[in-house]
């Protein structure tokens, strides 16, 4: 149970505020869709209710995948992470279902909801409580890639390098960006619905929630599944092959393989070296090349072999 806490501690942060502001908001929405019936209030709900399970999961799994490795797991808990994000989805994905079966249901049967003031203000107060979780994330996404923003950069930055943000963070920054303008359509379509007396407006926003949530749940899927398979990290490979290839002693890099596990990274690299060099010498160059690699974010172990210069260049992306 010791152990247990001590990973919730190094759990992402981002997620646990996100669970914890859409589990309020979900209960907040939910009321509101009991006491009005209006079916946008009823769309957000749902989305709030995936949002928070999904980022639930995804604060427990990014814990548990800090475990150290065991002789039965020799290789970490690294792609727990991506394992329990995969499961995540599958609610997040039940929940889209049930909203775009509501919306199309009221653009087929429209009807006008009571409480139109309370559910602008319960839509306006998630908008802001959503907007607050998505500005954690934009500023966690500059963190991890150590990008340098302020002000609007913040939100130009953070969408240009989310890609290379850990899976947790994306995550919470995907959900709560869709979030944050799925309660603006809905509150749109409300004000809208109200105003033009159009209230097949309300079900049409739903379904575009609706869809809006699939498209995470897609993107999700395709990303965890690629790190659950092992996907190489190709900047990362030419980082450190342009570190490595700035030894002195080393002649050439013959192959290089970056591998994600979840949040960590696992290096095995093959570098040449003149045929002159020693045994005593060879230790003290590999001594100094993994402690180069080892300092570079997110690497947990590196595996260098050495092999005799053959003279031909096999690193390319030296030279591109």
């Amino acid at each position: 149970m010791k152990e247990l806490f001590v990973l919730l501690k190094q759990g992402n942060k981002s997620a646990l505020m996100a669970a914890i502001v859409n589990a309020v908001i979900a209960i907040l929405r939910g009321t509101a869709f009991f006491f009005t019936g209006n079916v946008a209030m009823f769309a957000e709900t749902m989305h709030a209710i995936g949002d928070a399970a999904n980022q639930f999961f995804v604060f427990i799994g990014s814990a548990l995948s800090k475990k150290t490795p065991t002789k039965r797991f020799p290789n970490g808990f690294g792609r727990l992470v991506n394992l329990v994000l995969l499961g995540a989805v599958i609610v997040v994905a039940i929940m889209s279902y049930e909203t775009i079966k509501e919306g199309v249901h009221h653009v087929l049967h429209p009807t006008e909801a009571e409480g139109f003031f309370i559910v602008v203000g319960v839509l306006l107060a998630g908008v802001i409580l959503e907007s607050m979780v998505l500005a954690k994330a934009m500023k966690e996404v500059i963190h991890e890639t150590h990008v340098e923003a302020k002000g609007l950069g913040i939100l130009v930055q953070s969408i240009k390098n989310v890609g290379k943000a850990t899976p947790a963070t994306k995550l919470v920054f995907m959900e709560d960006l869709v979030a944050t303008g799925g309660g603006l359509l809905a509150l749109l379509a409300v004000l809208l619905s109200k105003w033009t007396g159009q209230h097949v407006l309300e079900g049409i926003a739903s379904v575009l929630i609706g869809l809006m949530m699939l498209f995470v749940v897609g993107k999700v899927f395709i990303d965890n599944a690629a790190g659950v398979l092992g996907e190489a990290d190709d900047e990362m490979e030419k980082k450190i092959g342009h570190i490595l290839i700035q030894d002195p002693e080393v002649k050439d890099i013959r192959n290089i393989t970056v591998m994600k596990e979840g949040e960590t990274l696992h290096v095995e690299v093959e570098v040449e070296l003149e045929a002159s060099i020693t045994i005593e010498e060879a230790d003290v160059i590999k001594e100094r090349l993994a402690g180069q690699v080892m300092g570079q974010k997110g690497v947990a172990d590196v595996l260098i072999e050495f092999s005799k210069d053959d003279g031909e260049v096999d690193w390319k992306m030296h030279y591109t």
